[in-house]
C-alpha cells in the first residue's frame, strides 16, 4: 500500500512539474462587440511562436472547419445571447483546450406598443394568477403559492369558476398550457410539471425537467411546449414526453431580459410577462422571436395595474402575470396576481 501511494504521489509531481516546465502558452482571442447577424472571429496564437501541429475550433460545443489558426463564422444561425468558443489544440505529444466566449446582441431595438382598452372582466382577487389561457369560450386559469395552486375553468364574462382541481399542498403551481387536449401544468421548484385531462380535469401522467432551474411559464406552438424558468432563456419540450430539446436567450440591443415568467404565443411570437417591475419596461409584456430570442417588441402595462389599485390593495408581487389569446376572434386578455379584474385589450404601435 505505501509502494502504490508513492508511486502515485511519484506520478502526480511528475505531471504538475511537467505541466509547469510546458513552454508553449495559448491565447483564443475572440470578436466580443457582435450583434445579430454579425460575422464573428477566433483566433488562437502560440505565445512563444512555437510549432503546432493541428487545431480544432468548437463554437457552442460544435464543431466548425477551419484553415490555419483561425475561424470566421456566422452569428446567424446561433441567435442572440453568450456562447462558448474553445481550440482543442494539438502541440508536439500534448493537447490543450483553450476557452473563450462570445455575446450577441440584438440587431434592432424593440418596437413600442401601446394599448386599447377593449373590455374589463371580473377576476378572483384571491387567485395568485400564474398561467392563463382561452380555449373554446372559457379561460382556464392555474393559481400558485403552497396549499393554495389550482387549476380551473373560468367563464370569461362573469369570472365564475366552473370546474376546479386542487395541487398537493407539497407542490406551488406555476404556468399551464392546453396542447391536444390535455392540460400541461408546472409547478415552481419541484422539477416537475402534470398533465391532465381537458375535460374531466383528471390528473394522467407527469414530467420532469432538467435543464432549466425552475417552472414559471407555459405556452406551445402547437407541437412543443414552451417554457420559462425565472432566468433569460426559454425552453422547448417535447409535446407528448415533456422532455427538453432546445432553448433560446432572450435579448434586446443593450443585453439580456431575465425573469421571463408567463408565455403566450400569438401570430408565431411569444409574449412573456416579466416577473417584476425592473427595467427596460415596468410591468408589461415582451415580444420576442421564437427562432432567434430578439425582443421584437415591449408593452408597457403599468396603467392597467394602477386601474386595479383604485379599487383593491395589491402588494408589490401582486403584479401583471395572466396574458391568453383568443385566436378566432383576435383578442388578448391579461390580468395579474390577486387582481380584481381581467382586462381585453388591443395593441397599437407607437
Amino acid at each position: 500500500m505505501r509502494l502504490q501511494k508513492y508511486i502515485v504521489a511519484l506520478i502526480t509531481g511528475l505531471l504538475v512539474l511537467s505541466s509547469c516546465n510546458d513552454p508553449y502558452k495559448f491565447k483564443l482571442t475572440t470578436s466580443k462587440k457582435l450583434v445579430f447577424n454579425d460575422e464573428a472571429t477566433a483566433t488562437l496564437t502560440e505565445k512563444n511562436n512555437k510549432l503546432i501541429d493541428s487545431i480544432y475550433f468548437f463554437v457552442n460545443g460544435k464543431r466548425v472547419a477551419s484553415e490555419g489558426n483561425s475561424i470566421t463564422f456566422s452569428t446567424t444561425n446561433l441567435g442572440v445571447g453568450k456562447y462558448s468558443v474553445s481550440a482543442l489544440v494539438f502541440y508536439p505529444e500534448k493537447t490543450k483546450k483553450v476557452n473563450n466566449s462570445i455575446e450577441i446582441l440584438s440587431n434592432i431595438a424593440p418596437a413600442n406598443y401601446n394599448y386599447k382598452l377593449i373590455n374589463t372582466y371580473p377576476h378572483d382577487k384571491n387567485a395568485y394568477t400564474q398561467g392563463l389561457e382561452y380555449h373554446n369560450g372559457f379561460l382556464y386559469e392555474t393559481t400558485g403559492q403552497y396549499g393554495k395552486s389550482v387549476l380551473r375553468k373560468v367563464e370569461l364574462k362573469t369570472g365564475k369558476v366552473l370546474q376546479e382541481v386542487k395541487l398537493d399542498e407539497k407542490y406551488f403551481g406555476e404556468g399551464m398550457t392546453i396542447l391536444n387536449d390535455k392540460i400541461h401544468w408546472l409547478t415552481w421548484q419541484a422539477k416537475k410539471g402534470f398533465t391532465y385531462d381537458l375535460e374531466t380535469f383528471k390528473q394522467e401522467g407527469e414530467f420532469s425537467y432538467t435543464w432549466s432551474q425552475q417552472g414559471w411559464g407555459l405556452t406551445n406552438n402547437g407541437t412543443d411546449l414552451i417554457k420559462s424558468d425565472g432566468t433569460h432563456k426559454i425552453y422547448f419540450l417535447d409535446g407528448k414526453t415533456g422532455q427538453e430539446k432546445k432553448s433560446i436567450q432572450v435579448y434586446y440591443n443593450k443585453g439580456k431580459v431575465d425573469l421571463l415568467n408567463e408565455l403566450e404565443l400569438i401570430n408565431g411570437k411569444i409574449y412573456a410577462n416579466r416577473w417584476d417591475t425592473a427595467k427596460p419596461i415596468k410591468s408589461g409584456i415582451f415580444i420576442i422571436n421564437p427562432e432567434n430570442g430578439i425582443i421584437e417588441g415591449s408593452l408597457d402595462l403599468d396603467n392597467l395595474r394602477k386601474i386595479v389599485l383604485k379599487d383593491q390593495t395589491l402588494s408589490d408581487d401582486d403584479v401583471l402575470n395572466g396574458i391568453a389569446y383568443d385566436a378566432d376572434n383576435n383578442r388578448i386578455f391579461v390580468t395579474g396576481k390577486k387582481w380584481g379584474k381581467l382586462f381585453e385589450i388591443e395593441l397599437v404601435k407607437q
